[in-house]
């Protein structure tokens, strides 16, 4: 997998993490087992993007804190399903890669979502 570009245009960011889930699960062997876990991962993984897109269209300062703290929270939810995923592929490396850069978002609307709270 090549590197994430973009890496202070978040909106391209959350884009192109999404596009790289979505290769990945492409890849990934569909079972009984790892088939809800790769609905989940791409239901999360895409969802981080969109809400930052409306969080930026948003219509008020308290719109936009909700849509960044959806961010935050699907962030950690895809975390919990790449470490899942990792259970039912042998592109550990590809998702470890990924849950970084995924841990990187958490941090990054954590930080978003504390600043707003300071400036309340």
């Amino acid at each position: 997998m090549k590197q994430l570009s973009n890496k202070y245009n978040l909106e391209e960011r959350t884009a192109k993490f999404g596009e790289e889930v979505i290769k990945l699960c492409r890849n990934l062997k569909q079972d009984t087992i790892s088939k809800p876990i790769i609905n989940q991962l791409i239901r999360s993984a895409t969802s981080i993007g969109a809400n930052y897109c409306e969080a930026n269209g948003a219509s008020s300062k308290k719109d936009f804190k909700n849509k960044i703290f959806i961010c935050k929270k699907e962030a950690q939810e895809t975390k919990h399903w790449l470490r899942m995923a990792a259970q039912c592929s042998e592109q550990k490396e590809t998702i470890r890669v990924l849950w970084k850069e995924c841990q990187e978002l958490t941090l990054i609307f954590q930080k978003i979502t504390t600043t707003l709270r300071g400036n309340n």
